[in-house]
């Protein structure tokens, strides 16, 4: 018995090291949603043109400091623990003695399943689908070296960001600067009609977003999320979070580094975004956001791990923690109460919101998510939609039930995550 069973201290901490990524997942849930929400709240959101309705000062502060602060941060840090979890996940196939490609195809399957319904029907903005395709890659390169993983990584990152300054060089060179306000006022007005009338006219304005999305996903959002795959993939491998007090001069390093450097990157990108866009200059901020955008959401992660490691902190990761457990039905939440807030499927509240008060809604929403999760999870191993998630995964019927409170469930829960 003594070979197989853990002391009381050492399945303590395992229990403690999982809550620290479920904490850190759900932070980054948070920061998924004060960007995600701007979107679902205003059709002319990234079209290049705000909302000439919103113009007071709030107004543009609100949307400096998301771009700045939020915006290609937060699905980094989210990119990243997907990559960390699926090692996770190769050790728990491991241990079980399960082939686990199968198991990982059927899990990217489903996920790719729902997050095209989620596109469709409530968000086009959707990243299940991308992580579902980028996974295949993640697969293939399971094998690889830690070091392997971060150069590639690097030269993704490196690459992109040629890519922009070099499209940037392009424009500016052709003299095509700025974009056409009078078109995407009117396209955006159009979005906005269509999305106040009923479920078909708002399916129908998703659909019609599709290729736009597409196009900025496989462009911008995919190659920066593959790489962070791969930085996590790394990280897994050397299992880092398994013991953040083992890298407190790495962590302070992150936050000296990350900080100036991210946030003066956020500051020149949001400058960009919001007052130049179309133009070369916006080309270029992008460009230095994909270089600078990962060291900010560093120093934001190893911010959170850090505080959490104290006394006080841990109050923080308990209060975090079941909204990173139930990141994938959370994740979904979100998309739908804002969908019945915004769009004819409810209260039909798009453009007629000023972007304060969509910031207080997405605090609200949160908090209430997290109240919820609590609750839930008292009485449930997983979220409903991790539930259907690992159904699918191991092609087997999940307890649906906690048999005790603090069930050995807690200890899957890292790996759970999308």
């Amino acid at each position: 018995m003594t070979g197989t069973t853990p002391p009381p201290t050492a399945a303590r901490a395992a229990v403690r090291r999982i809550a620290d990524i479920d904490a850190l997942r759900g932070f980054a849930l948070f920061g998924i949603l004060m960007v995600n929400i701007t979107y679902l709240a205003s059709a002319y959101h990234g079209t290049g043109l705000e909302d000439p309705g919103f113009d007071s000062t709030a107004d543009r502060a609100v949307r400096f400091l998301v771009a700045m602060l939020f915006e290609a941060k937060f699905y980094l840090l989210f990119s990243f623990l997907f990559g960390y979890s699926f090692t996770l996940q190769l050790r728990s196939a491991e241990r079980g003695g399960v082939a686990f490609v199968p198991r990982f195809l059927r899990r990217l399957a489903a996920l790719f399943a729902i997050g095209a319904f989620h596109a469709v029907v409530l968000f086009p903005g959707d990243i299940l689908t991308t992580y579902a395709l980028l996974g295949l890659i993640l697969l293939i390169a399971r094998h690889s070296r830690p070091r392997t993983a971060v150069r590639v990584a690097l030269v993704l990152f490196t690459v992109t960001a040629a890519g922009y300054l070099l499209l940037g060089l392009a424009q500016h060179a052709a003299g095509g600067d700025g974009i056409d306000s009078a078109s995407v006022a009117a396209h955006a007005e159009q979005g906005t009609g269509a999305l106040r009338g009923g479920p078909g006219s708002v399916i129908g304005a998703h659909i019609d977003q599709l290729p736009d999305v597409a196009f900025m996903l496989a462009f911008f959002q995919a190659p920066a999320a593959l790489a962070a795959f791969l930085l996590g993939l790394a990280a897994g491998k050397h299992q880092v979070l398994a013991d953040v007090t083992r890298h407190e001069q790495v962590l302070r390093r992150l936050q000296l580094a990350g900080f100036p450097i991210g946030l003066a990157g956020g500051v020149v990108y949001a400058h960009a975004s919001l007052e130049h866009p179309g133009t070369a200059y916006q080309l270029f901020a992008l460009g230095a956001d994909v270089v600078t955008a990962p060291l900010l959401a560093a120093a934001y992660a190893a911010t959170v791990l850090q505080l959490i490691s104290t006394g006080r902190g841990r109050r923080l990761a308990a209060v975090l923690a079941p909204a990173g457990r139930m990141t994938l039905t959370n994740y979904l939440t979100q998309s739908l109460v804002c969908a019945l807030l915004f769009t004819g499927f409810g209260a039909a509240l798009v453009g007629r919101v000023p972007p304060p008060l969509v910031a207080g809604i997405a605090l609200a929403l949160f908090a209430c998510q997290i109240v919820a999760g609590r609750w839930w999870l008292r009485r449930h191993p997983y979220g409903p939609v991790e539930w259907l998630l690992r159904a699918v995964t191991n092609a087997a019927r999940p307890r649906w039930r906690n048999r005790e409170r603090g069930s050995v469930s807690r200890a899957e829960s890292a790996a759970a995550g999308p």
